[in-house]
């Protein structure tokens, strides 16, 4: 199965503008980068948590598609993940031919803090109206019980940060433009400790998009393209775990390899969610990368930097390009899409031919509940 055209909306801070504006320029940007007509496209999903009341199905009136299979997947950061995975099984069920997969949110000035009033019966119910100001509060718990639990220091975690600063401003980053540096990462004020400033995605509005077709398709049509080599999705694991310490990742990660026909080793690149450094960690270890618990010790010896030892989150991930809501489940496609086929320019990983996308989404009240993995491959 082949992933092909990789569309970014470039990221702003705010924008008065609604999701649909967004999805329509994805869909604009898919249809210009790889010459199909809109008639073409008889498939589509669509990831968002502001475009609601609409789903997915009232985007089609609005951009004047008909597709034959559609699927609405606001699932945060394990959306990009889920969204291959379906096309995928569209395309090879005969259900559509060319599957545009599309995220986007939009930013007011006040439409996050509402958003997260409203983000789930829990938070509703249990969290909001007794003064929770959303995630901060409990990564913060998370990430105080990961350092305890591994000696995992504020440095450990700045390292990561770092490293993808260097890769947003290659990338061209147009949110961020200075160099992070570790005095600065330290200095920076508390947000709710052990988190500080840069630890922090910063909420923006923006889209990703990407097409799914099949490699004979995409060979007729000229486009480069990557193969998906093996995928996994798992929600809700580990339930009875009284603090959030691990993802589903580790339930299906051998098969996961085993699809591949390859090892942790193998991969050129991680492409990981990164709405906090601990949940990297965690992804770390989830993926077989290293052993649970190992994560700051991996950090400290494998620089991230995308010439480094494993290069990781080479576009910058959200923690240094900000987080367009739902479309932050797809960066990590479209950079590991990019890679593959270069178009990674002034970044590109040296001899990548194959690389691991992993997405992590969907906090209900004390836990994430969504993962999955990718394994994507260059074109023979």
């Amino acid at each position: 199965m082949a992933v092909a055209v990789p569309v970014t909306v470039p990221y702003v801070r705010y924008s008065s503008r609604g999701a649909h504006y967004f999805i329509g320029r994805a869909l604009d940007g898919l249809l210009k980068a790889s010459g199909l007509q809109k008639a073409d496209i008889d498939g589509l999903t669509v990831s968002s948590f502001s475009l609601v009341p609409d789903t997915a199905v009232g985007v089609t009136q609005h951009l004047g598609l008909s597709p034959r299979w559609l699927d609405h997947i606001p699932t945060g950061g394990a959306s990009g993940v889920m969204a291959l995975r379906r096309a995928a099984r569209a395309v090879q069920a005969g259900d559509a031919n060319v599957v545009a997969c599309i995220a986007a949110d939009t930013n007011h000035v006040d439409s996050f803090r509402l958003m997260l009033g409203g983000f789930s019966q829990f938070a509703r119910d249990a969290t909001y109206p007794y003064g929770s100001g959303g995630p901060n509060a409990l990564f913060a718990f998370i990430t105080a019980h990961y350092m305890q639990r591994t000696g995992a220091t504020r440095e450990d975690f700045g390292r990561l940060c770092i490293d993808q600063r260097a890769n947003a401003l290659a990338y061209g980053s147009r949110v961020f433009k200075k160099p992070l540096t570790m005095p600065e990462y330290l200095a920076a004020r508390p947000i709710a400790e052990p988190i500080h400033l840069f630890d922090c995605v910063m909420p923006c509005a923006g889209a990703e998009a990407f097409l799914v077709m099949s490699e004979q398709r995409a060979r007729d049509a000229g486009l480069p393209y990557a193969t998906v080599r093996g995928s996994i999705e798992r929600h809700n694991a580990f339930s009875d775990d009284p603090i959030m310490v691990r993802g589903g990742w580790l339930v299906d990660q051998a098969e996961l390899y085993a699809m591949a026909g390859a090892k942790p080793a193998d991969m050129a690149f991680l492409q990981s969610y990164d709405d906090y450094p601990v949940i990297v960690m965690m992804q770390l270890e989830g993926l077989g990368l290293c052993a649970p618990g190992e994560a700051p010790a991996f950090v400290r010896e494998h620089r991230g930097a995308w010439d480094g030892a494993l290069p990781h989150n080479t576009s910058g991930g959200q923690l240094s390009s900000g987080q367009a809501g739902c479309a932050g489940g797809f960066m990590g496609m479209n950079e590991g899409l990019r890679q593959l086929t270069g178009q990674a320019p002034g970044r590109a990983v040296k001899g990548a031919r194959q690389g691991l996308i992993s997405g992590y989404g969907i906090v209900a009240y004390d836990r994430c509940l969504c993962t999955g993995a990718v394994i994507l491959g260059a074109a023979a």
